[in-house]
């Protein structure tokens, strides 16, 4: 990759996870949103969530991962994929001892690109704290998917709880990351 690419990296050290945009919101013109994901051992992943109006794949490159659809936990092997549906709530981790690399795609592509870039940049300024271990990481986090209910929504932990935690940061004066 060359130097100039450096803006489709979004390295999210902190928990152990990197993404390259393979394919961002005006490559496309907005039809999908396509990103390498590299998953250090033991990725704890993100919290049980749905993205109400878009369904999201995920297709192994590299190791194994596992990923939770609706209730079900599965293991998926290099050139195994699975879809999402709109409205299911999933997540993913890796358990492996073993690095895993997938191509993780959101369709359409919707606000995605920016939320994981206000993301990044909220990882990236120190404020916040992954995985949200205090207070003020998960009022900071609550803000984000609170400002992109069409995106993402948080299953566990309710979405009611996450609201009202981002009430408490506008109150207290928090401020997330514009993004592009």
């Amino acid at each position: 990759m060359g130097s100039g690419d450096q803006d489709r990296v979004l390295d999210f050290a902190e928990i152990g996870m990197w993404w390259e945009i393979t394919k961002s919101t005006a490559d496309t013109g907005g039809e999908l949103f396509e990103a390498v994901n590299v998953l250090a051992p033991n990725f704890a992943g993100p919290p049980l969530h749905v993205h109400p109006t878009a369904e999201e794949s995920y297709s192994v490159v590299s190791g194994t991962l596992d990923v939770c659809v609706g209730d079900q936990w599965r293991k998926l092997n290099v050139g195994e994929s699975v879809t999402v549906p709109a409205g299911v709530p999933h997540t993913l981790k890796n358990t492996s001892g073993a690095e895993v690399r997938l191509v993780n795609v959101h369709k359409p592509a919707l606000g995605f690109e920016r939320f994981f870039r206000r993301f990044h940049a909220l990882a990236r300024s120190g404020k916040m704290k992954l995985p949200p271990s205090d207070l003020r990481s998960a009022i900071l986090i609550s803000m984000l998917f609170s400002e992109h209910p069409g995106e993402i929504a948080s299953v566990k932990p309710p979405r009611r709880l996450m609201i009202v935690l981002a009430f408490v940061g506008k109150l207290l004066g928090y401020k997330l990351p514009p993004g592009p």
